[in-house]
């Protein structure tokens, strides 16, 4: 689930689908569909703008005008999320809810849910949830464990490249009756990461001892405007060597992929082995090694 560009009323109004499960339906009732949470929250959130309360998804630190008395705190979230260009990827976050003693955490009129969002907390550029609300088991008559996850499907467009990178986390609350939403940020960050991938192939195969060999791959990583995989350019990948019997890679030399991200690297062939690449990963792309290419050596 996302929010694309502005999170205006009605995109954040979107964003807040994913909460629309009340939290009694967790325990047993069947659920609507992922677009009748859409569809309701959409309305619910639409309503109280409209009333001109003001509120917006993201407009406070702690922004309980009209909504429910609730705070959040002990967010914890995966350091990277890596998103490839088709399958849907889900993250569990867990969060403590503190609430005042007239709301009813179990009730129909209420859910809750983490999310994570790019840019300032007042004007994020995106910001994804999870396709149903929290479940939420109390620890006291105020306050309460939360479990969620924020679930993105690349594949129908809720990220761009430009969203890769650093993101903060946050929690919100919202009631039905009232159209009632409470919602607070900086709790955490993660990185989202476009996934990457990176192969070889080393030879000849066999090779004599003393002579040369060649490895060659491509280092590459998830597209999320086109869904496709393209070439990570100008980047350094570590050509290492892993004598067989053995479980540890030596580092040989560093590389740097060109401009299709192809790699390519020379060594003197002296033991029976495996030869591989390594990319140590950036703020937008993960840390990914090739899987080992065996040489004989004569």
């Amino acid at each position: 689930m996302r929010i694309r560009a502005t999170v205006a009323a009605v995109t954040g109004a979107l964003a807040l689908t994913a909460l629309a499960v009340p939290a009694a339906q967790a325990a047993g009732s069947s659920a609507p569909s992922r677009a009748d949470y859409r569809t309701d929250a959409t309305k619910a959130f639409a309503a109280s703008h409209s009333a001109g309360s003001g509120i917006t998804a993201f407009s406070t630190a702690a922004d309980t005008t009209d909504g429910p008395d609730v705070t959040f705190s002990n967010l914890k979230i995966a350091s990277a999320i890596k998103v490839g260009t088709t399958n849907m990827v889900a993250t569990t976050v867990t969060y403590t809810m503190t609430h005042g003693a007239d709301v009813d955490i179990t009730s129909d009129d209420f859910a809750t849910g983490p999310y994570i969002y790019k840019g300032t907390f007042d004007s994020p550029s995106n910001a994804a949830l999870g396709d149903e609300a929290a479940t939420c088991t109390a620890t006291s008559s105020t306050t309460a464990n939360c479990k969620g996850d924020i679930d993105i499907r690349p594949a129908e467009g809720d990220l761009v490249n430009a969203d890769a990178g650093t993101w903060s986390a946050g929690a919100l609350a919202i009631t039905y009756s009232n159209q009632g939403e409470t919602d607070q940020g900086s709790l955490g960050t993660t990185k989202v990461q476009r996934y990457s991938k990176l192969t070889v192939n080393a030879g000849p195969e066999p090779v004599y001892k003393g002579k040369t060999v060649t490895s060659t791959g491509k280092l590459s990583r998830a597209n999320w405007e086109d869904n496709e995989y393209h070439g990570y350019t100008v980047q350094p990948v570590k050509l290492q060597f892993r004598k067989a019997g053995t479980s540890t890679y030596t580092t040989i030399k560093t590389v740097n992929s060109d401009s299709y991200g192809n790699v390519k690297a020379t060594a003197t062939a002296t033991y029976d082995g495996y030869w591989r690449f390594s990319f140590a990963g950036t703020t937008t792309t993960p840390a990914v090694s090739a899987a080992g290419d065996y040489v004989d050596v004569k």
